[in-house]
């Protein structure tokens, strides 16, 4: 896909809890084509201990209103400041980067989409895309506590909601691979984002099944263009850049350690 880089104009800014914002970003022109499970890389301005450009996941793109959703999660100098933009300010992007989730080709395929933290971002707009061809996905999200699950209200709008916490506050208590509905239900395919020991937890699950798996890798991506190299995985097939080979991967391809 063609890659831009553009100057997005900040329409609307969410703080969702006191770690999170959504940033909603509009255009003068009509945005380009994005695919779920694609990122941008958005150039922090006005932060001097910020040099390089940080990656952030499609959590939606809104056609009807010429918007780019994305899921922040301020935990570092770059992101803090990404968290006090207001409407109207503007933020330089690369996009759209990156290989995206596999669609369903099959009727009646059923999916789960499992994510964790800030992993559920990616599978808003993966979902939304399922249901408007006509699929109905599943989602197992999982947090530290119900205060830490990010955009419920979304995801039920679109599927079925699971939902674990590890302190039990909310849903299941304990991870997404503890949730009864691994037991109770058959899946065609899984997808899933978040921190890598669910990753791994996830496609260790999927293989066991016998279900294909693919994970979008949380790797740290400087460039995005697979040029620094700083977000190589070992894969069956050598080295590869999870910028520029994912960071969508079928778990099979994948020698986690």
């Amino acid at each position: 896909m063609k890659k831009y880089v553009l100057d997005l104009t900040v329409s609307h800014v969410e703080r969702l809890n006191n770690r999170y914002v959504q940033i909603r970003l509009t255009h003068s022109e009509p945005l380009p084509p994005m695919l779920p499970g694609q990122f941008v890389e958005v150039r922090i301005d006005d932060e001097p201990n910020t040099m390089l450009r940080r990656p952030i996941s499609i959590n939606n793109v809104d056609v009807a209103a010429n918007e780019l959703w994305l899921l922040v999660a301020t935990i570092g100098n770059g992101t803090r400041r990404l968290g006090r933009l207001s409407a109207g300010d503007k933020l330089n992007c690369v996009l759209p980067l990156g290989r995206g989730f596999s669609m369903p080709t099959t009727p009646g395929h059923r999916l789960l989409l499992v994510g964790g933290g800030v992993g559920v971002a990616p599978l808003l707009f993966f979902g939304s895309q399922l249901r408007a061809k006509g699929y109905s996905p599943t989602f197992l999200l999982g947090a530290r506590s119900g205060g830490d699950l990010l955009q419920i209200e979304r995801f039920r709008q679109i599927g079925e909601v699971c939902i674990t916490t590890e302190d039990g506050s909310m849903g299941e208590k304990g991870f997404v691979t503890n949730h009864t509905i691994l037991q109770q239900r058959t899946f065609d395919s899984i997808a899933t984002c978040g921190p890598k020991p669910m990753m791994m937890a996830v496609a260790r699950y999927a293989m066991s099944a016998g279900v294909p798996c693919e994970a979008s890798l949380e790797n740290m991506m400087a460039c995005g263009l697979g040029a620094c190299l700083c977000c190589v995985e070992k894969t069956v097939e050598g080295n590869l850049c999870v910028c520029k080979e994912g960071p969508v991967f079928d778990v099979r391809r994948l020698l986690w350690e």
